[in-house]
């Protein structure tokens, strides 16, 4: 599925998204952080093994929120739900959360902080559903 771009503008900006994996006992995994788009893929630079890594390996479904501080014509905040699956890829995030950082942080941000930070890992979301409140969606 290709994001709309009013999707792909709120998934470039500045705020914090929120991304939901699966437990292996089925309840959820709730982590902030930042994304970026690649490819008609929302992109997540992790440095350390972390649960959603696991998470994802095991069950590649999962969603992503963000909120923005827009509101529609009746007053609600506009938020953009996309649900779909991850994979997990070695390497790269080192580059990507300093492109990330540039947006999130500033322009002259220089993140991770860190002399020779680890590959980490890249988690790459192929969108499958959009949903939430804002132009990509109606009513």
């Amino acid at each position: 599925m290709q994001l709309p771009p009013t999707a792909l503008e709120v998934l470039e900006g500045d705020h914090v998204a929120t991304l939901v994996t699966l437990n292996p006992d089925g309840s959820p995994n709730v982590t902030a952080a930042w994304v970026g788009v690649e490819d008609d893929e929302i992109v997540i630079g992790t440095l350390p093994e972390q649960r959603k890594l696991r998470n994802i390996r095991r069950d590649p479904r999962v969603a992503v929120v963000v909120q923005t501080t827009n509101r529609n014509p009746y007053g609600l905040l506009e938020y953009l739900v996309v649900e779909g699956r991850a994979r997990v890829t070695e390497g790269g995030a080192p580059e990507l959360l300093q492109r990330l950082a540039r947006t999130y942080v500033g322009p002259d941000a220089v993140f991770p902080p860190m002399p020779n930070p680890p590959p980490g890992f890249i988690t790459r979301i192929t969108p499958e559903r959009i949903d939430g409140i804002g132009p990509w969606t109606h009513l």
